[in-house]
């Protein structure tokens, strides 16, 4: 099975407090309307909405736990269906514990979702659940934002390409 549609999942931005840009490479990729939809984990600046908001014509956002709060107001959680399947996204400072396989089927089936999009940790991973049943994806940070959840603090930026 596949999309149907090319999907960029991305967030923890945290533009000008941890990092400054999107990387220029990143930023030669981040073409207007070549991706259908945008998912976003949060952590972004009413100018990061507004430059996404450019680049398809559906774009999901959550909200993070460092976002701009008073200039925008994003839910806790989405729901989003992408071709044949359902898409929940979450920041992910939600999920306790922390790298619990457990806290993430909760949340999954809390949403009712055939894939469950996170941030938080800044670390770029999918991960196979229930032998295959369910798929858990951490497009990490675009920017590579520094973390405290990552053992050295330094972060590779990175986003992913769902089609």
């Amino acid at each position: 099975a596949n999309f149907g549609e090319l999907v960029l999942v991305l967030g923890d931005l945290h533009i000008p407090h941890r990092a400054s840009k999107i990387p220029a490479p990143f930023k030669k990729m981040l073409v207007p309307n070549k991706m259908r939809h945008v998912i976003c984990t949060g952590n972004l600046s009413s100018e990061d909405y507004a430059e996404l908001s450019g680049l398809a014509p559906n774009v999901h956002v959550v909200a993070g736990d460092h976002d701009d709060a008073n200039q925008m107001a994003f839910p806790e959680s989405r729901v989003v269906q992408v071709g044949a399947f359902r898409v929940g996204v979450i920041h992910g400072h939600q999920i306790l514990p922390w790298n619990s396989k457990e806290a993430v089927e909760r949340v999954r089936r809390k949403l009712g979702v055939d894939i469950l999009v996170t941030g938080h940790t800044h670390r770029n991973e999918v991960t196979s659940h229930s032998d295959g049943a369910f798929y858990h994806i951490n497009p990490g940070s675009i920017t590579g934002a520094s973390s405290a959840l990552v053992p050295d603090g330094k972060v590779t930026p990175s986003f992913i390409l769902l089609a």
